[in-house]
């Protein structure tokens, strides 16, 4: 690993930045109409790509890790506690429909992608079996399908680089598309006008400043949001934990059991459906939790700050370049289908981008993406329907890398 200014086992400095990077892109998104229009969440994943590639702060310390342990699992009930329950399951349906459609594009993408460079990069049917799981299904079907070929280290090194730096570039490119005008004339974006419609007649203030303001806030309301989110966390987790280790998976195992772990082994699908639970059965509770969108929306912010610290761009340049034109080539044919797609069967413009995101990065950054952007009634059905990649990614996957292996 590169000598960087401050080290990976500098945890209150790398704690620091990220909480101190965050704050900051908030602040700048409700002061400044430009940051406004960018948004924080992308003046939080760039600004963290620039302190990794400059050397500043490490790629990888176990900072991150818990980020994405602790942070993003109690940032979800957080932003749950004021879902809609009785509108939960038409948006379902309905990203189902485009998610399964944006699969198809990651499928093409994947096709296209290996003819084009199979003479160019070795090992090529794997990593488009291991590219095509994870771009269905995120990051959790990258561990699984590099385990299940036996990829050589310095190739998946090569791999998560590019993947993470792709990742990056497509969150800022997702955040950017509803602020295009000649894309949202051609599709509905009901999310979006609700968020512009809650902006003020002053016109000092932001548009997120606008959204996001000022209210009435208790220690009581605090202790009671971060406090039953633990608690939803922390019993989802047990009960994952638990159905995962006596469900068999793998290779070896029935398609019914890599069905059943897949979804309740899976701690963001059990925690989605241990929220949706406490919502029904204790609604009033739930929404009069003043200050639980800010408190999740704020570690969001943080979640978004370490997307962007892996995307090293000189590593990249000096490992595999190809293998970023290759993941840049199934994502490029992903998103362009899925708009296709949303175009000729009337999708909002919201639904077909989460899609994508949940596609791409899985059902937790597209949560994020819906949380950042102000879209809170597509938050719980993006995640239950991003899960879904989880399972069907890994099949898809294995299919593409042995097809492409009889041809190689």
């Amino acid at each position: 690993m590169r000598e960087t200014l401050i080290q990976a086992d500098d945890t209150i400095t790398l704690w620091g930045i990220i909480i101190i990077w965050a704050s900051v892109s908030i602040f700048l998104e409700q002061r400044y109409n430009w940051a406004s229009k960018i948004t924080g969440a992308i003046i939080a994943l760039v600004g963290a790509m620039a302190f990794s590639n400059l050397g500043i702060i490490p790629i990888e310390s176990p900072v991150y890790d818990a980020v994405w342990s602790i942070i993003v699992p109690l940032a979800i009930p957080l932003l749950l506690f004021h879902v809609n329950i009785k509108k939960l399951w038409k948006e379902s349906s309905r990203l189902l429909f485009i998610f399964l459609l944006s699969s198809i594009g990651t499928v093409a993408g994947t096709i296209v992608a290996f003819f084009t460079l199979r003479n160019h990069i070795p090992l090529l049917d794997q990593l488009s079996g291991i590219f095509s799981a994870t771009y269905i299904g995120g990051g959790v079907n990258f561990a699984a399908m590099v385990a299940k070929f036996e990829v050589p280290g310095e190739i998946v090194s090569a791999a998560v680089v590019a993947d993470n730096l792709m990742m990056a570039l497509l969150f800022i490119i997702l955040m950017m598309i509803p602020a295009i005008h000649f894309i949202r004339k051609c599709y509905p974006t009901p999310h979006i006008e609700g968020v512009e419609q809650n902006q003020t007649s002053d016109n000092n203030s932001t548009l997120a400043e606008s959204f996001w303001k000022r209210k009435e806030i208790s220690l009581k309301d605090m202790a009671l949001s971060v406090g039953t989110a633990f608690l939803l966390v922390i019993v989802s987790l047990k009960i994952a934990d638990f159905f995962a280790a006596i469900i068999p998976s793998g290779e070896d195992a029935s398609f019914i059991n890599n069905l059943l772990n897949g979804l309740i082994g899976d701690q963001y699908l059990v925690l989605t459906t241990l929220t949706f639970a406490f919502l029904a059965a204790l609604p009033k509770f739930t929404s009069e939790l003043n200050g639980s969108q800010e408190i999740g929306t704020y570690l969001i912010h943080l979640f978004f700050v370490v997307i962007g610290i892996p995307a090293s761009i000189s590593l990249i340049i000096h490992t595999a370049p190809l293998l970023l034109l290759f993941a840049f080539i199934i994502v490029a044919i992903n998103l362009i289908l899925s708009l296709l797609f949303g175009k000729v069967f009337k999708l909002s413009l919201e639904e077909i981008l989460l899609a994508s995101n949940a596609n791409i990065g899985g059902p937790t950054t597209a949560a994020a993406f819906a949380i950042a952007k102000g879209w809170r009634q597509l938050v719980g059905p993006i995640l239950i329907v991003g899960t879904i990649g989880y399972i069907i990614g890994n099949y898809i996957g294995t299919f593409l890398a042995v097809w492409f292996a009889t041809i190689s």
